[in-house]
This record gives C-alpha cells, structure tokens and sequence, in this order.
C-alpha cells in the first residue's frame, strides 16, 4: 500500500492535512521539524527531526524511507517560513534562511524523495500568492514575496521533469490562514482556519490530473496567475 508524505507537520496547516488524511483512512507519514508526539499517540506514523534547509536531514529521511520500501503516492510540501521585512530594512541573513526553506526546501525533498513515487503520484507544494508578480500591487515583503515566487518556479520545473514518470506536481496557495505564520501579516484579510485551508488543499490535490499539471492552484480551487 502507497503513502502520502506530508512535510512540516509539526503543527498549522501541514498538521491539518495529516489529521484530516488519517481520519479518511489514508496511510500518512508526518514528517515534523520537532518530535510530532501528539500525531504520534493518535496512531500516525511520524518521521521526526526532519529539517528541510539540511541536505543531510533530506538524506537520512530518503534512506529511512527506502529501507523501510514506502512507496508514495502524494507528496504535500508544506513548510516554510515568514519574516517580513521591507525596504531600507531588510536583513539578508534572514533572507537566505527563508530562501533556503520556502524555494531550495520543495526542491531538495522533493529531488531526494523522487525515487519513491510512483507512476501517478501527485506533488503539492504549499508556494503563496504573494510570490504571483501578477498579483503584487504594495510590494514589500522582500524576502518572503522572492522565496515563493522561485517556490512557484521549482515547481513549474519539477513538473516538467516528473511528468515524463506520470508524476503531476501543483503549486498551491492555502488562502489567508490565521496561523504563527500570519500573525504579523500586514493589512486586514478575512483569516480562515488552517483545517478549512486543508480541506481545499487535499481536495485540489485529490482532483489533480496529468492535465492540470504544472498550475498554481488556491484552496478554494481556482487557478490563479504567476
């Protein structure tokens, strides 16, 4: 029997997903930052001390997978990271970090994991709209608006390559979520729930075809503009 791996569930919107696949009945594997000891006593199969800005975490998950012959047949990439900044005030150590875990992150795990998905896998990697250059009309938000639009094209990339092994990939925004993340947010938005976010993610990730490939998809399931 396949899994779906869900990466960054220690808690927000990827602990969502994990709660809400395992109540369905899916085999789930959280992959958490931390210990995932909650997910763990309700019965979910945990990879811990998974860290997606090292080379060498993404690794020793790839071998444990591996040696453990989990095959995958979706794989949700949600981790990642906020801190704003804006011009005249932007510290570029924090800059390569977002970069590193928002855009290098999907793309070192995915790149590491590949070889465990099977011939109609589905990849969803978690990007944000404010990483769309069509959609960006206040600017600001150096670091986090650039990480995403680069988390946009690796996954427009991966498409292209894991399409030629059956393996659809789908950039996804999860809406304004009231999470850590988005406590700082600027502006006012209509927040809605990290679990109302994760039931459109999986639902656009169940309806993802070879057709619809390669798009950048809200929650509430339309397609939106890079």
């Amino acid at each position: 029997m396949s899994s779906t791996l869900v990466v960054g569930a220690d808690k927000g919107i990827a602990h969502s997903i994990v709660r809400r696949l395992h109540a369905r009945g899916d085999e789930v594997i959280a992959a958490c930052l931390f210990d995932g000891d909650d997910l763990r006593a309700d019965g979910i199969t945990v990879q811990p001390q998974v860290d997606v800005s090292s080379g060498e975490s993404i690794e020793r998950l790839a071998a444990r997978l591996t040696a453990e012959g989990v095959k995958l047949d979706a794989l949700y990439h949600v981790a990642g990271v906020m801190w704003l900044d804006e011009l005249g005030d932007i510290d570029y150590d924090s800059f390569r970090k977002q970069f590193e875990i928002n855009a290098i992150g999907p793309l070192r795990t995915v790149e590491a994991l590949r070889g465990l998905l099977i011939p109609g896998a589905k990849v969803g990697i978690v990007t944000s709209r404010v990483g769309s250059l069509v959609d960006n009309t206040s600017g600001g938000m150096y670091a986090y608006r650039i990480s995403k639009a680069a988390a946009n094209m690796v996954g427009l990339n991966l498409h292209h390559d894991l399409s030629k092994a059956g393996v659809s990939v789908l950039m996804l925004h999860p809406g304004m979520v009231a999470t850590d993340l988005t406590k700082d947010f600027p502006g006012d938005h209509e927040y809605i729930t990290a679990d109302q976010a994760a039931a459109g993610l999986i639902r656009n990730i169940d309806n993802l075809t070879p057709q619809t490939s390669g798009r950048f998809q809200h929650s509430n399931g339309t397609y939106l503009d890079w």
